[in-house]
């Protein structure tokens, strides 16, 4: 459980710009939210939650999509997508989004040709 000093040292005490992005439906009723880092090359999805009454809605894709606009808008060539663990269902709509790179021990290599030689 994350307690104020916890998020005060992820979000403010840090040389790194970040901003926490709340996203509500029309009658203003919170639905999810996003902490992210402005880079130098782009946008980085540090941690994002919703309510898990509303699994459905696709909040994790409509977030991605939200910072992709949000990084053009900006004029920034890259959204990070942040951790995505290997076998993971919680993760795996990360996975639908191209082009897409993952970042390994030699550096980043093309999603696809990742899964390929990895057997995922």
């Amino acid at each position: 459980k994350m307690d104020y000093l916890d998020y005060q040292a992820l979000v403010e005490d840090t040389p790194i710009d970040t901003g926490l992005i709340t996203f509500r439906d029309g009658e203003g009723t919170l639905m999810g939210a996003m902490l992210a880092d402005r880079l130098g090359d782009g946008l980085s999805a540090v941690y994002s939650y919703f309510d898990p009454e509303q699994p459905r809605r696709g909040m994790g894709t409509y977030m991605i999509l939200w910072l992709i606009d949000e990084a053009k808008r900006l004029g920034l060539p890259y959204v990070y997508l942040g951790f995505w663990i290997e076998g993971c269902n919680k993760m795996s709509y990360k996975a639908r989004f191209r082009p897409l790179e993952v970042h390994t021990a030699t550096g980043w290599q093309n999603f696809d040709d990742f899964t390929a030689t990895s057997g995922t």
